[in-house]
This record gives C-alpha cells, structure tokens and sequence, in this order.
C-alpha cells in the first residue's frame, strides 16, 4: 500500500481496494501515514465520496481498531442516543438521566464540537468538575450505579475514528455522510448496547442539509447497525433554526437542566420526549407507545429524571449545585444586548450563522490542540413566527471581552431576519420521518 497512490484514487473518483483501504487506515492510525495525507485523503472523499464497500471498511476497520464492551452482565437493556450535530443541540443531557430513571441503562459515548455544532462533552464539562474522561472501568462502575454515564471517546474504544473526528473537525471535512455514519457507528457499536436511536438532523444548521440525503444517511445508519445485530431507529429533526434558545456550551447545558425541571422551552421538550418514548419501545418490544409516552412523562414530571441528572453529575466528580442553580453556568463577564431595529415578523434565525458565531467568540475549535471557551454564546430571546417591536430584545451576546461582545452583536444582526410576514419561509416539521429496517415513514 503506497499512501499517496490511494490518495490519488480517491481524487480521481476510483474506488479504493477494501485491502488497500485497511491498510491505509492502520498506517495512520500507528503513525506511519501522517495527518497532512489523511487530510488530503479526506478532501477527496468530500469531494468523490465513499461507495458501500469503502465505508464498510471504515466501519469494520474503526470497530475493530479497539475495544469493543461486552456489557451483558447488566440486569436490563443497555439503550444509546446520537445526534448527527445541530446547533443547540442539548438534548442528550436531559435525555440519557430520563431513560435512565426509566430502569434502562444508558452507556452514552459522546463527542466534542465539530465545524459550527457543539458537542455533549464540551457542554457536559461546563459543569465544574464534571469528568468525562473516565476511564472504561470507571464508566461501566458510574453506568451500574446511576444506570447512565456519560464520557468522551477513550484511547479504547474506536480510537482510529478519535484521530479521524479531530481531523475532519478542522479540515471542513465534516460533512461525508459515509463517514459521519462510519464514526458514529463504530462507536455505537463498540458500546455493547441492545438498542439504538438516531437524531438526524436537516435543514440549514445541519451537516446534511438536504432532506433526500439526510434520509439517505439515517438508511445508511440503520443498515449498519441492523446488519450487525443492532436495532436501529432514526428520526429526523428540524435544524432550520436552532433547538431552543441557548447556543453555546454552558447556556446550553443550563437550558437542558431546565427542561428536566419543567422550564424548558417546548420545542427541546418535545424532541426529548420523542426520543427517550423510541428508546423505550426498543427497550420492551410491542409496548404501547402510548404506554411509553406515559412512563416518559410520569419520569419528566415526578422530578425522578432532574434526581437522575443530579447522581450522574456527583458520580462523575460533579458540582450538584448546578441542577438547584442553573444560573451558575452562566459566567460569561461580558454580556450584550441585542435588540429588534424595527416591527415586523421573525422570518428566520439562521442556525449554521450562529453556530459559527460561537466559533468566532472562542466556544469551538479552529485547529486540533485549542481549548473552547465554555461560557461563550447566545441566548436567543425569538424564534421564526415571532412578532417584534422596535426595541425589542432578540438576543443576548455572552462574550470574553467587549470585543467578542461587538463580534457576537454582528453576528445576530445577520442571522435575524425581521420582515413581513408573507415573506416568511415554510419551517420544517420538528420531527418529520423516522426511520427503522421496515423503511422511511413522513411523519
């Protein structure tokens, strides 16, 4: 295998031998092939794709590059959630300690911000104290005693798809939907798990905007983990504008604690209590969904799922003061308000812009070594449908220094549109298919 002839392959639209492929993968991931020819490897991808083959290899070869758990000693069904990446994406934080409450077991392995999404484990380390760098005896320890746990991708577990997710992060090499799904089952794969549920997003903000090949991509998903022995759904949800209103690491860890507790807004609510009904039903096969929407609303309301929160943050070296007190993640010691120039409607709040903004502020990555600044962000006052007055508050710029303030002001201004009305765009449907091994259902 001649690194550079598998490069050029790729870049002229060849399919790479399954053989050849392997053996390029492992050669980066013991060092011999360097990250700057995996980076080009990547941009041809991007640019040619990968066929069926090709990511099966991925997936075989990130699968088995290391550990893969064996949890069949636990006393009940071992579920996982994965979102593909959204801007204010919070829900696994709300979503994995609600199932958990529920008696099934959620061993989550998440992923830091990628491109203009955040990620689970950055948001998760807002908390003070709070690690996510268990090793895997300690995380299947927390997973037994609290019945989730929720960690970063260990040296163990696919660390191939590791050294590949940081790279793609800052070559915009991202959106391949061969290997978004090879990175994200690999890892599902290598959990142990009995069940899976899969957040598509599409739309704008999402990597996958386009709703044919967002769907492709959940087939793709379901397939692999269906072909393996995994039962798999997806869903797909909106990301034509951000989920919620907090986008940014520590508001959007305050804002899923507050879904826990009642206050958060309806549309993070919803999505949670869509996902956490499907892990259910493949938790207990044949159950009633409205059994299962029952069970998760009795879990969401009796406060039983907000205690769950508060034991995985104390067993993972948390600060518990966090789930009484929210507010305390909110320590951004520039603050800016951003308010509506005229009347008129919220047309859009464009979720790919923000996302970026966020980035720009310091709270994401530009190269592979850089630390995000949690507290940075935006805490949205509207949604698209809005109707807004001059003076009106549309957003609040949480930023390091006055500067970033200034950054993060422009930013909103180009990502509110306020106009008429009838100029207003068709929002997508929050949740708008679901996919299974049966096929695509328009919901």
């Amino acid at each position: 295998m001649i690194p550079s002839r598998v490069i050029e392959q790729k870049r002229d639209g060849g399919a790479i031998d399954g053989k050849a492929l392997a053996a390029f993968l492992a050669a980066y991931l013991e060092g011999s092939v360097p990250d700057y020819q995996m980076a080009a490897f990547l941009m041809a991808a991007f640019h040619q794709g990968l066929d069926a083959e090709e990511t099966e290899v991925f997936v075989h070869t990130m699968l088995h590059s290391g550990t893969v758990l064996d949890l069949g000693h636990l006393p009940g069904p071992r579920i996982d959630k994965h979102s593909t990446g959204g801007v204010g994406d919070k829900v696994s934080i709300a979503l994995a300690p609600l199932v958990a409450a529920l008696g099934i077991y959620v061993p989550m392995m998440s992923g830091r911000g990628l491109a203009h999404t955040g990620g689970t484990l950055d948001k998760l380390e807002a908390i003070p104290g709070f690690r996510t760098d268990l090793s895997l005896d300690e995380f299947q320890r927390v997973l037994g005693e609290v019945g989730c746990a929720m960690i970063g991708q260990t040296a163990e577990i696919a660390p191939l798809d590791g050294r590949l997710y940081a790279l793609r992060d800052v070559t915009a090499t991202v959106p391949i939907r061969p290997l978004i799904a090879a990175s994200i089952m690999s890892k599902k794969l290598a959990e142990g798990l009995t069940g899976l549920v899969l957040d598509v997003k599409v739309g704008a903000g999402a990597f996958i905007p386009e709703e044919h090949r967002a769907i492709e991509l959940a087939q793709t998903m379901v397939e692999i983990g269906v072909g393996r022995g995994l039962p798999t759904v997806a869903l797909l949800t909106a990301m034509d504008r951000p989920l919620g209103y907090a986008i940014g690491n520590a508001l959007e860890t305050a804002e899923a604690i507050l879904c826990l507790s009642g206050e958060g807004p309806e549309d993070l609510r919803v999505i949670v209590q869509l996902q956490a009904v499907e892990m259910v039903r493949l938790a207990e096969p044949g159950l009633a969904e409205q059994a299962a929407v029952s069970r998760v609303e009795a879990a969401l309301d009796s406060g039983a799922a907000l205690a769950r929160l508060a034991r995985l943050v104390e067993a993972q070296g948390g600060d518990t003061g966090v789930i009484d007190s929210p507010e305390r993640l909110v320590t951004a010691p520039e603050r800016l308000d951003v308010v509506a120039a005229g009347a008129g409607t919220v047309l859009a709040v464009a979720p790919k812009m923000l996302g970026q903004g966020v980035v720009a502020l310091g709270g994401g990555r530009r190269n592979m070594d850089q630390k995000p600044d949690l507290s940075v962000g935006f805490q949205m006052h509207v949604q698209p449908g809005d109707e807004v007055s001059a003076g009106d508050l549309l957003a609040t710029v949480h930023a390091r220094d006055a500067e970033g303030a200034n950054t993060g002001e422009h930013v909103v201004r180009r990502a509110v549109t306020v106009g008429d009305v009838e100029q207003a765009p068709e929002l997508r449907q929050l949740v708008s298919h679901r996919v299974d091994e049966r096929g695509v259902v328009p919901l």
